[in-house]
C-alpha cells in the first residue's frame, strides 16, 4: 500500500468544512450526516467532535473494531472453503493469517473471496467489475473525467490510505458518545465490516435517540440492496428524529 500524507485529522476536518458549505448553500443551520463503510470511520468522528452542525448520524456498515472484523472474515472464508472441499484456497487462507495486521497476501484473496460467498460488497455480487465497476461507466450523474479520478484514485490507495490507522482503532473507545441522534443500517451478511461487531457497539454507543437496522437480503451496501427500505426509514424514523421502524 502505498504511503500517504493524508491523515484522519485532515479529512475530520475537511468534512467539517464541507458541512460549512452545503448548510450555507442550502441556507440550513443542520444537516445530516451519513457515512458508508471505510468513510464511516471518518465520519462518527465528525459526528462527535461537530455534533451542533448535525441533526443525526447515519452509519451504513459502521465500523467498530476492523481487526476484529477481518479476522471473523478470515474465520468464517476458511470453514466455507473447508465446507466445500476447496483445498487450494484452504491452503491460501491458511498461510495467510490475520493476527495484528492484514497481510498483502490476504488482501490480494479478499475480495474474491467474500464476494464467492456472498459477504462483500452486495449480497448478490460476484465480481467488482460487473457489480461496481461497470455500473459506475454507466451512471449519467458523473462525468468522464470523474470516472477516471474515481477508479485512478482507487487503484493507488489499495484498500484505504488510512487503513493501518483503521486497524489499531476500536472505535467503541474512540467514540463511545454522541451529542444526537444516531442510526446504523447493517446487513446481516456483512463480513467486510463485521454485522456482529456494528451491533455490539451500536448497543454500547450512547446518544439521546439510536436506532439499529438490520437489512437481511443485503451485505455490505444495504443503500444499493435495499433501496425502498432505506428510504422508508430516512423518511419515517430518521427526518422526525425517532426510531419506531428499529429492530
Amino acid at each position: 500500500m502505498p504511503p500517504s500524507s493524508l491523515t484522519s485529522e485532515q479529512m475530520i476536518a475537511d468534512a467539517v468544512v464541507l458541512t460549512n458549505y452545503l448548510r450555507n448553500r442550502f441556507h440550513k443551520n443542520k444537516i445530516y450526516l451519513m457515512a458508508h463503510s471505510g468513510e464511516s470511520f471518518i465520519g462518527i468522528q465528525v459526528a462527535a467532535r461537530a455534533p451542533k452542525l448535525y441533526s443525526a448520524y447515519i452509519g451504513v456498515s459502521q465500523m467498530s473494531d476492523q481487526l476484529k472484523s477481518e479476522q471473523l472474515a478470515h474465520e468464517y472464508m476458511l470453514q466455507q472453503y473447508t465446507l466445500s472441499g476447496n483445498k487450494k484456497m484452504m491452503q491460501k487462507l491458511e498461510n495467510a493469517l490475520v493476527i495484528e495486521s492484514t497481510p498483502e497476501n490476504y488482501l490480494k484473496l479478499r475480495d474474491v473471496a467474500m464476494h464467492s460467498f456472498g459477504i462483500g460488497t452486495m449480497h448478490n455480487m460476484k465480481s467488482v467489475f460487473t457489480g461496481i465497476f461497470v455500473p459506475s461507466l454507466l451512471c449519467k450523474e458523473y462525468t468522464l473525467r470523474e470516472k477516471y479520478n474515481l477508479w485512478a484514485g482507487k487503484s493507488r490507495s489499495g484498500v484505504s490510505s488510512l487503513w493501518t490507522e483503521m486497524l489499531l482503532t476500536n472505535m467503541m473507545i474512540k467514540v463511545p458518545k454522541l451529542d444526537i441522534p444516531v442510526y446504523f443500517f447493517e446487513g446481516v451478511y456483512d463480513y467486510t465490516v463485521s454485522y456482529t461487531l456494528a451491533k455490539d457497539y451500536f448497543g454500547d454507543l450512547q446518544a439521546p435517540i439510536k436506532g439499529f437496522y438490520s437489512f437481511k437480503k443485503s451485505a455490505h451496501s444495504p443503500i444499493f440492496e435495499e433501496p425502498e427500505r432505506i428510504k422508508e426509514i430516512i423518511l419515517k424514523n430518521v427526518l422526525i428524529g425517532t426510531n419506531s421502524l428499529a429492530n
